[in-house]
C-alpha cells in the first residue's frame, strides 16, 4: 500500500472508532445516568435506542446521497452533525430542569451525523481498494471500530468521574480533528460521481442476483451487533448491582471482551487478505460462538467465567464482522456501492438499536428467559447461515 494511502486508511478509520464511541462510551455510565435523571433501565436503555433506529433510518438515504455526490462531502458534514448533537445533549443537561426529552433529541441528531460516518466510510473503502487489498483494510476499519468499543469504556468512566454530562461534550471536541483529517487525506483520492441512470432498477438487479446470499450475510452482521450491544447494556448494570465495581474499574472489565474482539477483527482481516476463500466458514464459526456462550452464561455467577464466556461472544463478533464487511462491499458495483452498505450500515444500527431494550424486557421476565430467548435467536441465525450463506457472487472484486 503506497504512504498516502496509508495515512487515509489512519485518517478513514478514526471515523469508525468516533461513531462507535456515540453508544459505548454511555454504557459505563448508565447507572449514573439512571440516578441523575431518575429514569428506569428501559429509558436509560433509550440513550441507545434512539440514536441507533435514527441512524438506521438515514443511513440508505445518506447512502445514496453518497453514490450521487461522492463518499467525501456526506462523511466530513455527518461527523460535524454528529458532534454537533452531543454538545446540544450537554448544553441541555444544565439548562432545563427535567432535560431527558431533551437530552433524547439531541441523541437523534447525533444518530443522523452518525448515519453518514462508518458505513459510507465503508463505501469508500469498497471503491479505493481491490480484492487483494481490500479484505485487510476493511479488517482495520473494523478493528477502529472495536478499538473504540475498548476504550470508549475505559474513557466513559474516566469521564465520568467529572461528570456523566460531560460525555456529550466530548463528542464534539472528537470530530473536529477527525473531519479536517478525513477531508485532507481523502478528498482528493476518490473518484468523481458519474451520472447515473436507472439507479433503482440497477439496486434492484442487486438484490435480485444476490439477495438471499446477500440478506443472509447482513442478518449475521445485525445478530452479532444485537447481541453484544444488549448484553453490553445489561453487564453495566451487573457490575454495579452484583459485583459492587464502579469508576474506572468498570470501564477496564467491559473492556475486556471488546478487546478480544478487536484483536480477532485485526487478525482475522489480514488472514482472509492472505486467504480470499473461507469468508462463510469464518461468519458460520463466528456465530456458533454467540448461542453456546450465552446458554452457559445463563448458570454463570462467577465474574472470572462470566468475563471468559462474554470474551468468547466478543471473538465471535470479531470473526463475524470483517469477513461480511468485505461480502458486502463486494456485492455490488461502485455505482451502488454506497447505497449497499448503506442498508448494512442501517442493519447494523437497527441490531444495536434493538438490543438494549430487548435485554431488558426479556429481563424482567427472568434471567433464563433473557439468556435462552437471545441463544434461540442467535442459533437460527446461524442456521440461515448455514443454508443461506455463498460466497459465490459476494467475494471482493473489482470495481
Amino acid at each position: 500500500m503506497k504512504p498516502k494511502l496509508k495515512i487515509m486508511v489512519y485518517a478513514l478509520s478514526s471515523v469508525p472508532l468516533i461513531m462507535v464511541l456515540g453508544n459505548s462510551m454511555l454504557i459505563p455510565e448508565f447507572p449514573a445516568i439512571k440516578k441523575a435523571l431518575e429514569i428506569s433501565q428501559f429509558q436509560v436503555g433509550l440513550l441507545i435506542t434512539i440514536f441507533s433506529a435514527t441512524a438506521a433510518v438515514a443511513i440508505p438515504f445518506l447512502g445514496y446521497l453518497s453514490d450521487r455526490w461522492g463518499r467525501i462531502k456526506i462523511i466530513v458534514p455527518s461527523l460535524i452533525i454528529y458532534g454537533a448533537g452531543g454538545i446540544f445533549s450537554g448544553v441541555i443537561a444544565y439548562l432545563v430542569e427535567d432535560p431527558f426529552k431533551w437530552i433524547l433529541a439531541g441523541r437523534v441528531i447525533q444518530g443522523f451525523g452518525a448515519a453518514g460516518t462508518a458505513p459510507i466510510a465503508m463505501a469508500f473503502v469498497g471503491d479505493v481498494f481491490q480484492s487483494e487489498e481490500r479484505s485487510e483494510v476493511l479488517g482495520i476499519i473494523e478493528s477502529a471500530n472495536g478499538l473504540g468499543k475498548v476504550i470508549s469504556p475505559i474513557l466513559g468512566s474516566a469521564i465520568g468521574l467529572i461528570s456523566w454530562t460531560a460525555l456529550f461534550f466530548f463528542y464534539g471536541i472528537l470530530t473536529i480533528p477527525a473531519a479536517i483529517a478525513v477531508y485532507i487525506t481523502a478528498h482528493t483520492i476518490e473518484e468523481k460521481p458519474k451520472p447515473q441512470k436507472n439507479y433503482l432498477k440497477q439496486l434492484a438487479k442487486v438484490f435480485s442476483e444476490k439477495g438471499v446470499k446477500l440478506v443472509a450475510v447482513i442478518l449475521a452482521g445485525m445478530v452479532v451487533l444485537f447481541t453484544l450491544f444488549g448484553l453490553l447494556s445489561y453487564f453495566s448494570d451487573l457490575l454495579v448491582n452484583n459485583f459492587k465495581t464502579d469508576g474506572l474499574k468498570k470501564g477496564l472489565i467491559i473492556a475486556i471482551p471488546i478487546l478480544a474482539m478487536s484483536i480477532t477483527s485485526f487478525l482475522n482481516g489480514r488472514m482472509l487478505k492472505k486467504s480470499n476463500k473461507h469468508y462463510r466458514l469464518v461468519i458460520l464459526i463466528g456465530l456458533v460462538l454467540l448461542p453456546i456462550s450465552l446458554v452457559l452464561l445463563s448458570f454463570t455467577k462467577n465474574l472470572a467465567f462470566y468475563l471468559l464466556l462474554f470474551s468468547f461472544i466478543g471473538i465471535g463478533a470479531g470473526l463475524t464482522l470483517p469477513a461480511v464487511n468485505t461480502l458486502v462491499t463486494g456485492a455490488a458495483s461502485q455505482k451502488q456501492r454506497g447505497i449497499v452498505t448503506a442498508i448494512y450500515g442501517s442493519s447494523r444500527f437497527l441490531g444495536v438499536a434493538l438490543g438494549p431494550p430487548t435485554f431488558s424486557l426479556l429481563e424482567n421476565i427472568s434471567l433464563k428467559v433473557m439468556y435462552l430467548v437471545i441463544a434461540g435467536i442467535a442459533t437460527l441465525v446461524f442456521v440461515i447461515g448455514i443454508f443461506f450463506i455463498k460466497e459465490e457472487g459476494l467475494k471482493p472484486a473489482s470495481k
